[in-house]
């Protein structure tokens, strides 16, 4: 880019004349001091370096006055409009526009805000795109001003030699622009913005189609005149006044149908259009076009498969019309469209039903609130009308984005939250709140048009009743009640297994006949409030187990008063460690051990080599549990007498299962990574695993078959050398 711009001679010519036709068209809405005041802020900036050519080379001064003219002629913009586009380009705020007065500045502020929202998503070709920027724009003129300025844009860019930019622009033109300006009924500039685009992107293709046209128009404009000719005598001796136009389809119309249809250009049937237009009263519309109808179809052979009726059912928008392909001389298909007066003005104004019946979709109220926008444009002495147009057809809908740069509709009124659960459920789940554009906001913040949302989560976060009144979305609320429903299910599991922990701790056998008796006792009548009140600690587990002795020992009758004995029959015991009880007693495990009932605690599950210690059970029976258990330190200081030394005699000779906790990063292959180190170990057997993922992490429970300690440790030892493993521990 040049530092300082320098104009050329013919840029000084363009832009002379430029001013001399705006300053006739305006006319007398100028207003005193518009013109030195534009001149004041050019001449300032180019004093400053400030105005530079933009990345094709292209003259601001020059580019805003052009597109100022194609504002004037095809959008109906007037003073307000022309100050903004021309202030726009010389690149002054809205506080300095705030001179040619508050509607300027605010033309001003939406071009500056549909600007920022433009370069902040990679998909601008969506519908979604498009809605959010009419809405975000405020003011309908933000919107024409820009179509007219990628309008001119186009025309201008035809030499560039920056390939890349002239792709993304043309591009742009296509799928965002020209779907704007069909929304607003500019259907001349949506053709041109179509067929530049096509132009410049696919050149071979265009010049193809421009030249079989070039070199058919003459004998294509024989053909209509040929098919009217007789139609119209036949018209008028039936006595309807009437006018007819022939129109040639579109270059790029013509190649979406060569596309479509996958044919050569000699195999579109219907490259023009035949419209009979007819000035009928009110009451007779509806016959005079069916007369009409009827005479071209006893003239020409119709396809009935062809046929259009929207005049006995109008289309949603209100759109009239018949439309009939038939088959005209030398054996061409032609397409016949049969309408009034009034009906002809209705479709070409607004969102055009002629447009729409291909496939255009209509949107809430949208198609009044474009209608209302065409006829303040036709109305080129409605100025005031223009000047006070908001843009409030989407006061339903708020528009966001996501980091990426993709853009999600909602509901008015829709908060992160929902936000969160529309990604995906597990990130609405453990959702703790939200970034909007970089600040922090709560889960219930609500969403509002443009924003960027960034949700944060923790893995111990767990959803709640409450979030059923915060999120607004049925997909979201439904998402709330099944992952509610989960987690009861869950917490209700995790706390009747620490409760029956808790019994067996207590040496209490567990009897379901006897729980349900204590939970209906306890004023329970579904045993799953029961559990969900212990899980969220609402219940003491300790209280619940004094109320199951108590009902235990009146259903077993086992309260009646005990015989008295003497305290001289009680003699105090104290062990001497942690773990033994008299120096000489000790459990020594080995294969030879013979005449003990003994077995391992499933608390702990101790394996050869492992520091144990024996638990005498009321039965009789010995348990030998880790001295790492957690239940050793209940056992050591409720019930210190029972406890035994033990240790392993000899070599292990049986295997034992163990549990593995492994976690790491989610990458593909690194289970099979760990399982094929186990496959490869001699007698080491797999029996299960169970992997959970989330957050890119992966936290899995591996139980394997060993034969003593050092061959669990020479294990672990290995699984930790795999790439992504972050951490092994024993269960």
């Amino acid at each position: 880019m040049d530092a300082k711009l320098i104009f050329t001679t013919d840029e000084r010519r363009i832009a002379r004349e430029l001013v001399v036709w705006l300053r006739e068209h305006l006319g007398d809405s100028l207003q005193t001091g518009d013109e030195s005041a534009l001149w004041r802020c050019f001449k300032e900036k180019m004093r400053r370096g400030e105005l530079q050519r933009d990345v094709f080379g292209l003259n601001p001064v020059v580019s805003a006055l052009q597109t100022a003219r194609v504002a004037i002629e095809d959008t109906g913009l007037r003073r307000d409009g022309v100050m903004a586009i021309i202030f726009s380009r010389l690149q002054g705020h809205s506080d300095e526009a705030k001179a040619f007065g508050g509607s300027v500045a605010t033309i001003l502020h939406g071009l500056s805000r549909t600007h920022d929202l433009h370069g902040k998503s990679h998909v601008v070709e969506s519908e979604n795109f498009r809605n959010l920027l009419l809405s975000f724009a405020e003011d309908m003129r933000v919107i024409l001003i820009m179509i007219a300025g990628r309008v001119n844009l186009m025309r201008q860019i035809r030499d560039a030699e920056n390939e890349e930019e002239k792709r993304h622009t043309s591009e742009e033109a296509a799928y965002l622009y020209a779907p704007l300006a069909h929304k607003l009924g500019l259907y001349k500039l949506k053709s041109e913005l179509e067929d530049l685009s096509l132009k410049y992107l696919e050149h071979d293709a265009y010049y193809m189609i421009r030249e079989k046209l070039n070199a058919t128009k003459k004998s294509r404009d024989a053909y209509i005149e040929s098919f009217i000719r007789p139609v119209e005598q036949q018209l008028r001796e039936a006595g309807l006044n009437f006018h007819m136009k022939g129109r040639t389809k579109s270059i790029h119309s013509i190649w979406q149908k060569m596309k479509k249809q996958k044919c050569a250009f000699e195999g579109i049937y219907d490259l023009f259009a035949i419209r009979i237009i007819i000035d009928a009263p009110l009451e007779k519309e509806k016959m005079q076009c069916w007369q009409a109808f009827s005479i071209v179809t006893d003239m020409y052979q119709p396809n009935p498969k062809r046929l259009r009726d929207w005049l006995s059912v109008p289309k949603s928008n209100g759109y009239e019309s018949l439309h009939i392909t038939v088959l005209g001389p030398e054996q061409k298909w032609v397409e016949v469209q049969i309408r009034t007066e009034r009906m002809d003005e209705i479709a070409e104004r607004g969102l055009a039903a002629h447009w729409r019946y291909k496939g255009v979709k209509s949107e809430g109220g949208i198609d009044e609130w474009l209608a209302n926008i065409r006829t303040a444009l036709e109305a080129a002495d409605d100025q005031q009308a223009m000047e006070h147009f908001k843009m409030e057809l989407y006061e339903n809908e708020v528009f966001v984005f996501t980091p990426k740069g993709d853009l999600l509709k909602f509901p008015k009124g829709a908060t992160v939250l929902d936000f969160a659960y529309y990604i995906h459920s597990r990130i609405g789940s453990t959702c703790v709140g939200g970034r909007i554009n970089g600040k922090v906001v709560p889960i219930r913040h609500q969403l509002r048009s443009g924003d960027t949302v960034e949700i944060v989560t923790q893995n111990n976060q767990k959803p709640r009743q409450e979030w059923l009144q915060i999120v607004k979305t049925a997909r979201a609320k439904s998402k709330v009640r099944l992952a509610l429903k989960e987690t009861q299910q869950k917490e209700g599991l995790l706390a009747k297994e620490m409760l029956e922990r808790k019994l067996k701790n207590k040496k209490i056998e567990l009897s379901e006949s006897v729980m349900a008796h204590t939970i209906k006792k306890m004023g329970f009548k579904v045993a799953s409030d029961f559990y969900k009140q212990i899980a969220e600690e609402k219940l003491d587990v300790n209280t619940v187990v004094e109320k199951y002795i108590e009902t235990r020992d009146y259903d077993l009758n086992l309260n009646a008063p005990a015989q008295t004995r003497s305290a001289e029959e009680y003699n105090f015991e104290l062990a001497e460690n942690h773990f033994s009880g008299a120096q000489d007693d000790e459990l020594v495990i080995g294969s030879d051990l013979k005449g003990i009932d003994y077995s391992l605690a499933k608390c702990c599950h101790p394996i050869f080599g492992d520091p144990i210690f024996g638990f005498v059970t009321v039965n009789g029976g010995i348990k030998v549990h880790r001295t790492t258990c957690p239940n050793a330190r209940h056992l050591r200081e409720n019930m210190p007498y029972r406890i035994v030394r033990a240790r392993w005699s000899g070599k292990g000779t049986s295997q034992y299962n163990i549990t593995l906790n492994i976690i790491g990063n989610d990458d593909i292959g690194i289970v099979n990574n760990i399982t094929s180190i186990i496959s490869k170990e001699e007698k080491i057997m797999m029996r299960s695993i169970n992997i959970d993922s989330h957050d890119g992490l992966f936290d899995g429970h591996l139980t394997v078959m060993v034969d003593d300690t050092s061959r669990m440790e020479a294990l672990i030892k290995k699984i930790r050398t795999v790439k992504g493993v972050k951490s092994v521990a024993r269960i």
